[in-house]
């Protein structure tokens, strides 16, 4: 079998550790879901349902799996107003010492209520350039419009000079 995506619906147990397994197996494409609070926490829980497999790893191991696994984690929250929004997107970057290091992307901002009481407001970038998206271009991957002009390609920039 040759799949082009792996998708595991939401890790709840020790089928943590196939799917990530799974996922640094070479496919391009990935995706799962877990419950957590915060990007970070999702990290932690990950590792926690990793280590319920009963197998015997050192957590550096299995923080080096989550780093070379994971590119982004999209953070969906509910709201006080019982909506539910994106409200973080945060890379992976990699491993410092025994750490996996997360690079904010995108935050949710409120900027009010209207005058049903829902909240509004609107993911902001962070103003930080992702790691992943040389790769991204390399892929030839038509990304959306407003992220070509946030992050424009300037690679081909560079060398026509």
């Amino acid at each position: 079998m040759r799949p082009d995506r792996i998708v595991v619906g939401e890790c709840r147990g020790a089928e943590a550790l196939d799917m990530l397994q799974a996922m640094n197996t070479g496919h391009d494409g990935s995706m799962t879901t877990l419950h957590a609070n915060t990007p970070r926490d999702g990290l932690r829980r990950l590792e926690t349902l990793v280590l319920m497999a009963g197998i015997e790893l050192p957590h550096k191991a299995i923080r080096q799996q989550i780093a070379s696994a994971i590119d982004v984690i999209v953070q969906i929250s509910r709201l006080r107003d019982g909506s539910r929004r994106i409200t973080d997107v945060v890379e992976v970057i990699g491993m410092e010492e025994d750490t996996v290091t997360l690079q904010e992307l995108f935050r949710f901002r409120v900027t009010g209520t209207d005058e049903q009481g829902w909240i509004q407001g609107a993911l902001e970038p962070t103003g930080l350039r992702p790691h992943l998206l040389d790769r991204l271009f390399d892929m030839g991957l038509q990304l959306p419009d407003d992220i070509r002009e946030l992050f424009p390609d300037t690679r081909s920039q560079a060398i026509s000079r």
